[in-house]
């Protein structure tokens, strides 16, 4: 075998066995082939795309070029959400489905860009370890159904390499190469049952339905073709989810929803989402499921378990009843109404970036995160705001002139102006 026929194979649609998918995954990872053959390759995927049977190859490839977790649990389940601005849902979903009876093992990333990361959530609460060793993190799911660690220095080394090189080479946005990236790392992790949020919308990064929608069925496919039971749904992200977004104050917007103190929007998303797992368990019907799920809140289940796996895993459990011992920001900055107007829409992404102008996200692996930074919304789309009126508030310890932030977070609004006086 070699590169260069492999390249000229999908250059012309013809389709790659799993032998010669399997030796192109191996010898990248290997340095036994260049970059400028693999980024050939690469580019050749993105203009002629791949057959459903070889997305499942280049799949396996890509997580057999590692370590496959296998843990010594009852059935697990797993959630994976494609990244959007203030998703904190693994935060309520987990311990809720926990409090179910579904054990939910989860390995997460750190944020990059205007997306953030659950561990950079998580380890805003003082003293949180994400890094722990397999014995740690089975005994904490023995006892709590739910845990969250960060991924393993060797789970998908090849998904690392070649998604380093799509970043580099303009050649991220290819539906199969998407669905490899992240369904490799999926089922690396051996989860039973996987539940797949893939979100649509301008903080998105599919912005298409149409587009969202062929992600999900096709993710769908691999991993019920490997064995697992997956479902795959599209959510949307045109909106930040809930009202905040940053580390500290997304824990705290999660908190409020555990409590039972937050029924809005994203309350009703998590739930949804933990019927859907509920129901890739065995749990029952989905209105069961949804039952079961909002049970676990109301009755406070889910709140214990955040608490005790808090504990486990070295963090400040006292966050649970008092928020106010997450980090807290230097310096805050209201941005208010001008003018009377009604919020038509907003933009997702720009509300992200402009977190991370805060301080809230980083645009490097190396970049620090101030914990304490973010946004939170005071309105959303179709509200009216009057002049004065707090339309959000900016939070940061890194900076404390807010005049770039600030019209940048307005400019993210759509909106129309109202007549003075106007109450409709």
């Amino acid at each position: 075998m070699n590169a260069v026929d492999i390249i000229n194979k999908t250059k012309n649609s013809v389709p790659l066995t799993d032998e010669e998918i399997k030796w192109l995954v191996r010898s990248y990872t290997n340095d036994e082939i260049p970059d400028y053959q693999m980024s050939a390759w690469l580019m050749a995927v993105c203009m002629k795309g791949l057959t459903e049977e070889e997305t499942l190859a280049l799949t396996y490839a890509m997580r057999d070029s590692g370590d496959i977790l296998q843990l010594d649990v009852p059935m697990t389940a797993d959630k994976h959400s494609t990244g959007g601005v203030g998703d904190k849902t693994t935060l309520i979903i987990g311990p809720a489905a926990a409090a179910a009876g579904v054990c939910m093992a989860k390995m997460s990333g750190r944020g990059l860009g205007h997306t953030g990361g659950t561990i950079d959530k998580l380890e805003s609460i003082s003293g949180f370890r994400t890094e722990l060793p397999m014995e740690e993190f089975e005994a904490i799911l023995r006892e709590t159904n739910f845990s969250v660690i960060s991924q393993s220095g060797n789970i998908c080394p090849a998904d690392k390499k070649i998604y380093a090189l799509r970043n580099a080479t303009g050649t991220v946005d290819s539906i199969p190469l998407i669905c490899a990236s992240i369904m490799s790392k999926k089922l690396a992790t051996n989860a039973d049952c996987l539940l797949l949020d893939v979100k649509c919308g301008s903080g998105a990064f599919m912005k298409t339905h149409e587009e969202a929608q062929k992600l999900a069925m096709l993710m769908e496919k691999i991993g019920n073709m490997a064995g697992k039971r997956c479902k795959a749904v599209v959510t949307d992200m045109n909106t930040p989810l809930g009202k905040n977004i940053g580390n500290a104050l997304e824990v705290s917007e999660a908190l409020e929803i555990l409590r039972g103190n937050d029924k809005g929007s994203l309350y009703e998303l998590c739930m949804q989402l933990t019927a859907e797992i509920l129901v890739l368990a065995d749990k029952g019907s989905y209105d069961e499921c949804l039952a079961m799920a909002k049970e676990s809140v109301s009755s406070g289940k889910a709140l214990e378990i955040f608490r005790r796996t808090i504990e486990l895993q070295g963090g400040d459990a006292r966050i649970c009843d008092d928020s106010s011992l997450l980090p807290q920001a230097k310096y805050c900055y209201e941005v208010r109404a001008a003018r009377n107007m009604r919020i038509l829409s907003m933009d997702s992404q720009a509300l992200g970036m402009t977190s991370l102008l805060l301080g809230a996200g980083r645009l490097s692996k190396s970049d620090t995160i101030d914990m304490s930074a973010g946004i939170v919304m005071n309105c959303a789309p179709g509200d009216c705001m009057y002049e004065g009126d707090v339309i959000m508030t900016l939070y940061s310890s890194v900076i404390s002139d807010f005049t770039e932030t600030s019209v940048r977070a307005l400019d993210a609004l759509e909106y129309t102006d109202m007549p003075s006086g106007s109450e409709n």
